[in-house]
């Protein structure tokens, strides 16, 4: 018996799942869900099932055909990573339904009470599955490797409105024979304040990609495939969002040039609260965008550009399991920056390559007990991807792939590119497919290129490549003369946007004079900068550097947003470079703020606190 995925129990040779059919019954009072999910497998089989789930139980499993039970087991001791293991017993049955609910404490699901939306009055709950948490929503095989179309049957108040990865079918009252299995029940399925959302995606899609929000929700068009949702409280932002991409459809039409048509019709963006605790999340169809990224001057629009490059590479063609991250996220950093180049230019794309650069190299270092986590293909058993999600496939695989590009040319690579995306979509692939891939098609590109050196070798290889541009080579100068005591001067920082400002904070010494710091931030007033990157590096800084005058923007920052790449950080700079004071800031904020941040973000800090504290 071997697992398909370090993260799954699901086997390699059972059938995997192909299709997903869940009626969900959201219950706000008790944060539940009641739901049954209807599994369709590529093939009868007979022997034991095995499927993952968390913090889900069981009420009953059956046969679909004829509504006998099945035989099943829950494992008594979970998993501290994969959860527990449901071992379903079939005889020749190639579809099983479970019957089951969630935990209050799902590590997918956020729910928000009232008081934590912008209407003040309406709850709001929104999923987070990458990496493995659609196992709390609902029973499944939890791996890449599964590739679920599905449909769902959502019940919800009719005070509110759902959206989904998948497309929208219609709004309707719910019927009673909907309940029959449901712990809900028909009298609470058919309440008079409860309406049904239909759902339908059509696609095969891994089950990280499953998604859904439900709240009071108001929406503005932005083009001809995108709207932009939010809240519909906050009109601010909805009218902000709508300002920030507005050149979402530009987007599309240069993704499309670069990587072949996008499959998935429409690509709307909805504007989460600010706990949602990533940048982005690619789920199709409807991407998950922090409220952090509507920055005022359009360059949020780099985090939509990564998250629509995903359409192509991602989604389409996805990583068979966690260990090969890099295939989704270092070829969609590179065809992100493939549409920013053209969208807003060659200068900006290099900014961009530079603050990744600076990223990886800091990297190096937080791994640099843990070498294992710096390579491509890495091992992941026994690991939770949640504690070693880093730039590294981002960035590295970045260059790996801009190392192929520059070895063989634009004009060959962008031909490559299409015809990888076209022989594998839909399919989810390993480092050694495309690499066999790679070699077929590019003969002899093992002997220009240390391929195995690149996938499976630790650290930055010598042919990485550090950016060059006259304006990049500039900040790099600026951050290397505040060492020796000079701040730029208002001329030379004049044109700079909140890109250039993080790349200078990112490349000034870890701790500095306390009175350098401050007289940094009484000419450029970096703590109250409106982006967040600036923000939080200006704030890494003061607290590495012992200026504690900045405790309290720490504090409000930690409590008013719920991202990962902001909380990690922070909170790490507080703990681990900070004294006793500042270890203890971090302790009273987290308390303070924690039922605020996703379940994702809860765990990732708690493992923080308990390294360094």
């Amino acid at each position: 018996m071997a697992p398909i995925d370090p993260h799954s129990f699901t086997q390699v040779s059972h059938p995997l799942t192909t299709h997903v059919a869940l009626s969900l019954y959201l219950d706000f009072n008790t944060s539940i869900i009641h739901g049954s999910a209807l599994l369709s497998l590529s093939s009868a089989f007979s022997g034991n099932l095995s499927l993952d789930s968390r913090c889900i139980s069981i009420d009953t499993v059956l046969d679909p055909q004829t509504l006998e039970p099945l035989p099943y087991t829950v494992s008594a001791n979970p998993d501290p990573i994969r959860g527990t293991e449901i071992v379903v017993a079939l005889s020749g049955q190639s579809s099983l339904l479970l019957v089951y609910s969630t935990s209050p404490s799902a590590s997918a699901l956020q729910w928000l009470s009232p008081l934590q939306t912008f209407s003040k009055t309406h709850p709001y709950v929104y999923t987070q599955c990458q990496a493995i948490h659609a196992r709390s929503i609902f029973p499944c095989q939890d791996t890449p490797a599964a590739r679920i179309r599905y449909d769902v049957v959502m019940n919800i108040p009719a005070s509110l409105s759902a959206v989904m990865s998948a497309r929208h079918v219609r709004r309707r009252l719910p019927v009673l024979e909907e309940a029959k299995h449901l712990q809900a029940g028909s009298s609470l399925w058919c309440a008079e304040d409860r309406v049904v959302e239909e759902f339908v995606m059509e696609q095969p899609i891994p089950p990280y990609l499953f998604a859904f929000a439900v709240g009071e929700l108001g929406f503005r068009e932005v083009g001809p495939r995108t709207r932009v949702y939010t809240e519909s409280a906050a009109t601010e932002v909805l009218d902000a969002a709508a300002l920030e991409f507005a050149g979402t459809e530009e987007m599309i039409r240069q993704g499309e040039k670069l990587f072949g048509d996008y499959e998935w019709e429409r690509f709307d963006l909805l504007v989460l609260p600010p706990s949602f605790p990533y940048g982005g999340m690619e789920n199709p169809r409807m991407v998950f965008l922090t409220p952090t990224v509507i920055k005022g001057d359009a360059s949020g629009a780099q985090v939509v550009a990564h998250e629509l490059a995903h359409s192509w590479t991602g989604n389409l063609i996805t990583n068979i399991n966690n260990e090969h991250f890099w295939l989704n996220e270092g070829f969609t950093t590179y065809a992100e920056r493939r549409i920013v180049e053209v969208v807003q230019g060659a200068d900006r794309a290099t900014l961009n390559i530079g603050i990744g650069w600076r990223g990886l190299t800091d990297e190096m270092e937080r791994f640099k007990d843990n070498l294992e986590c710096t390579k491509l293909k890495n091992n992941q058993e026994g690991v939770d991807p949640d504690d070693v999600y880093s730039q590294v496939p981002y960035e590295k695989g970045f260059q790996f792939v801009f190392r192929i590009e520059r070895q063989v040319g634009r004009t060959a690579f962008d031909d490559f590119l299409k015809k990888y995306i076209a022989t594998f979509k839909f399919k989810s692939i390993d480092t050694d497919t495309f690499l066999e891939f790679l070699k077929a098609n590019i003969p002899g590109i093992e002997k220009e290129i240390n391929l195995q050196l690149w996938t499976e070798g630790v650290g930055i290889p010598e042919d990485a490549y550090e950016p060059v541009s006259t304006i990049y080579t500039k900040i790099i100068s600026l951050a290397k003369e505040f060492k020796e005591g000079k701040m730029p001067s208002e001329d030379e920082v004049a044109e700079w946007n909140g890109q250039e400002w993080e790349l200078y904070l990112e490349n000034l010494p870890k701790t500095c004079e306390p009175s350098q710091v401050m007289a940094l931030d009484k000419r450029y007033k970096l703590a109250e900068s409106k982006d967040y990157e600036v923000k939080v590096s200006f704030l890494q800084l003061a607290i590495s550097s012992k200026c504690r005058e900045y405790h309290g923007e720490v504090e409000k920052m930690l409590k008013a947003v719920g991202r990962m790449k902001y909380l990690r950080p922070l909170f790490t700079a507080l703990a681990q470079t900070g004294g006793t004071e500042e270890k203890q800031l971090a302790k009273q904020v987290f308390a303070e703020a924690r039922e605020t941040y996703h379940p994702i973000a809860q765990g990732v800090v708690e493992s923080i606190l308990s390294k360094y504290i």
